[in-house]
């Protein structure tokens, strides 16, 4: 089944089940007010919900249309965002444009950070940045959306925790980064809010696309409605969502909804370095790693960072060729300073 919240309602927003060809919608207030009602009593709420989707895909029931722009984040805020950097050829990648070596230790032991959670873009929101100097950048991504994950839970349990999938736009501000990172303390000012498709799925609506750890569809990512990446997020993923699950609860146990993040989706292609769409490739899901290949190819960067007016759209599709989540549709602004 497909859910999403609606951005009425107040901030958690208004849980609406949605049917999976995307034509419509239907609250459900008697049976959870908001997603996050629903993750918390998930044994209980998760069959009355899919018994709805049922009716849905069935043409019975009411229904009203579908509209992406009506829509906040699945989470609006969740308890917890765990962003990882799963697939360590973009690690690789960064680095080596930086000079820096990858420590072994990088294909071992995930990485994961604490993002902001109290407050998440919906998929059509746009993303407000105060001045193109700070390298603004897109990040496609896969994230998971959790029940209550015990402490220290094995990867193999982890894997009955996993609720929910999604896609999101985690931005960031390039050039702030270095400045934050050189103080050891890790990222703040240069991640800003990340945003989300309409919709979280629950893994039996992926079909053979889901294996219980990774997501085995292209991530399609189009930069002023060209092609930009669709690597395979199933492929090169060095560290799987229970493996991403099993590390954060090393030391702390997970509330239901809580949100693991994949890091940037990313493909090695061969022996090289990397392709972008129009060489042949399957090019990337951020600009930073356009600009490594272009520093290692052509010894400097080519490809500029998102400005005012440029128009960013991440999406998945199915096998026949549907939306699985909604389209992440983006368009960058510049922020308005309050006094």
């Amino acid at each position: 089944m497909k859910l999403g919240s609606l951005r009425q309602g107040g901030r958690d927003g208004t849980l609406v089940v949605v049917s999976s060809d995307l034509a419509g919608f239907r609250r459900v207030p008697e049976i959870a007010a908001t997603l996050q009602a629903a993750l918390d009593d998930w044994a209980e709420i998760s069959p009355r919900l899919a018994a709805v989707a049922a009716e849905l895909a069935g043409g019975g029931g009411p229904s009203e249309p579908f509209d992406p722009d009506a829509m906040a984040a699945p989470l609006p805020r969740a308890y917890q965002w765990a962003d990882g950097s799963a697939y360590v050829n973009h690690v690789e990648l960064l680095r080596k444009a930086g000079g820096a070596a990858v420590p072994a230790s990088f294909s071992t032991d995930a990485l994961v950070y604490q993002g902001g959670s109290d407050s998440f873009l919906g998929p059509t929101e746009p993303i407000a940045v105060e001045t193109e100097d700070w390298g603004i950048d897109f990040e496609a991504e896969i994230a998971c959306i959790t029940d209550d994950v015990p402490l220290g839970c094995s990867a193999e349990a982890a894997k009955g925790h996993i609720r929910l999938l999604t896609i999101a736009n985690d931005v960031s501000l390039r050039a702030l980064i270095p400045a934050e990172m050189s103080k050891g303390f890790g990222f703040f000012q240069s991640k800003p809010s990340t945003a989300f498709a309409a919709l979280a799925v629950t893994p039996d609506e992926l079909g053979p696309a889901w294996d219980g750890q990774r997501l085995h569809l292209p991530l399609l990512s189009f930069l002023n409605d060209g092609p930009f990446g669709r690597p395979d997020a199933g492929v090169d993923m060095t560290f799987d969502f229970p493996t991403l699950i099993a590390h954060a609860t090393k030391t702390r146990r997970l509330g239901a909804g809580t949100i693991i993040g994949s890091g940037t989706v990313s493909n090695r292609q061969g022996s090289g370095p990397g392709t972008a769409i129009g060489e042949g490739g399957v090019g990337y899901s951020c600009i930073a790693e356009a600009r490594t290949i272009e520093t290692i190819i052509h010894g400097k960067p080519k490809t500029p960072f998102l400005r005012f007016g440029d128009h960013v759209r991440i999406e998945m599709l199915d096998a026949g060729g549907r939306s699985v989540f909604g389209a992440i549709d983006q368009r960058v602004e510049k922020r308005v300073v309050m006094g």
